[in-house]
């Protein structure tokens, strides 16, 4: 890692033009005075290649990174304070927002805290259905970030092969709950609809085909010269710092560290299905690559093999004060409409206490803390976001590279800027 040298000269001064100019001790003899000049850059706020408007303030030497600070707060969401004010199933729409590019997991994430809180029981074919759509949601969402992490860095052509893949896994979703990108698919006790027989049967074919896909993805970038030159040895962080400064996901996995929430507290369907988790070596920008190739190969793995166990029954628990009841009998029972509106109306109430659930996000671990006074609303709702997390190591894997590196440190991380700005 080629880091600024430290400056050997012990004094300096500034000129007129704010010029440091460096004053060698007696000691040094007639060594030459350095003089240089360090220039304040700030790169942003912009929205391309940063997946939301992210400002960054760079210190420079040169072309030379010596100090890189973030600034978050362009988009001005305020998730936190909103759930507040809504009840625990609107609050399901808020979290598509934050990673609108993996909302799925979102909404996994939530609505995991609350059935803790509330300690309910999901029915074993929601945790299946749950698990394949999570998974398939890991999967669009590595693609979404190989293509573009190429695309920014000057690999154009993977961009096309990623979103061909991608647009398939998007339009089962959208089969399935029928939105493409802000779906609301999860809810509390389970899922809003089953897997039908037609998405079973395009799910296979989609998995039959994939792992020849995910070759040419490799094939593409693995001898690519642009690829290698502006992924290998950047952005290095050893293990030791990676768990300092709290990374998760395949950011920590690719500094060799072997954690993960689905393997450390197993959730869902996790714990019945084989699967391995994939360790870098080196902690740098192209180690990191090969972590979500691989992750890719073992969510493909995750879901055929959750299709192939895939219980029968229900997808949600029916319990009144938590669930809706159905469609079907709100339009013909008395009883059940008053349930549905009360329901509508009222919310879930569930007992006071407060409770954190982590879930292993496509780019790390995504919390909810959830504190509970009793109403049919959070007292406090707070969001440990992978993207802001992993922001804060920011400055330290920048540091001795060059400006052009600064796009390939920003999407090593697969940062999105909704779930920063909270």
């Amino acid at each position: 890692m080629n880091h600024v040298p430290t400056p050997t000269t012990k004094r300096s001064s500034t000129d007129e033009f704010g010029v440091i100019e460096h004053v060698p001790d007696a000691n040094d003899g007639d060594a030459a005075v350095l003089r240089t000049e360090e220039l304040l850059l700030n790169m942003g706020p912009q929205h391309p290649s940063t997946h939301g408007v992210l400002r960054v303030v760079l210190d420079l030497e040169g072309e030379r990174i010596l100090k890189a600070t973030p600034h978050l707060g362009y988009l001005h969401r305020g998730t936190e304070k909103l759930a507040e004010g809504k009840t625990y199933q609107q609050i399901v729409t808020l979290t598509d927002r934050l990673d609108y590019v993996c909302a799925m997991t979102n909404n996994f994430a939530y609505v995991r805290a609350v059935e803790k809180l509330l300690g309910v029981q999901v029915p074993p074919r929601a945790e299946y259905v749950r698990t394949i759509v999570a998974e398939l949601q890991r999967i669009s969402g590595h693609l979404f970030w190989l293509g573009t992490q190429a695309l920014d860095i000057g690999a154009m052509t993977v961009f096309f092969y990623t979103f061909r893949e991608r647009e398939i896994l998007i339009e089962l979703f959208e089969k399935l709950c029928g939105a493409r990108l802000t779906y609301s698919y999860y809810k509390v006790g389970g899922v809003s609809d089953d897997l039908t027989p037609d998405i079973i049967a395009a799910l296979r074919a989609f998995l039959k085909a994939f792992p020849d896909k995910i070759i040419e993805y490799n094939t593409l970038l693995e001898t690519n010269r642009i690829w290698l030159a502006r992924t290998k040895g950047v952005a290095v962080i050893s293990a030791e710092d990676a768990v300092s400064y709290s990374l998760t996901g395949p950011t920590l996995r690719g500094s060799g560290v072997n954690y993960d929430v689905r393997k450390a507290e197993p959730y869902a369907a996790y714990a019945d299905v084989e699967w391995d988790v994939p360790l870098g070596k080196n902690g740098d920008t192209y180690d990191r690559y090969y972590i979500r190739l691989e992750e890719i190969r073992q969510s493909a793995r995750i879901v055929s093999q959750c299709l192939d166990k895939l219980p029968e029954g229900p997808v949600s628990i029916d319990v009144p004060g938590i669930t809706f009841p159905a469609k079907e009998r709100v339009m013909v029972d008395m009883e059940s409409l008053i349930h549905h509106f009360k329901m509508a109306c009222e919310g879930i109430r569930p007992p006071k206490g407060e409770i954190y659930c982590a879930t292993e996000a496509p780019k790390g671990e995504l919390g909810f803390y959830i504190n509970s006074d009793g109403g049919n609303h959070p007292y406090r709702l707070k969001i440990r976001s992978p993207s802001f997390v992993h922001l804060g190591a920011f400055d330290h894997m920048a540091r001795g590279y060059l400006i052009a590196d600064i796009v390939t440190i920003f999407g090593t991380y697969d940062v999105v800027m909704g779930e920063c700005d909270r």
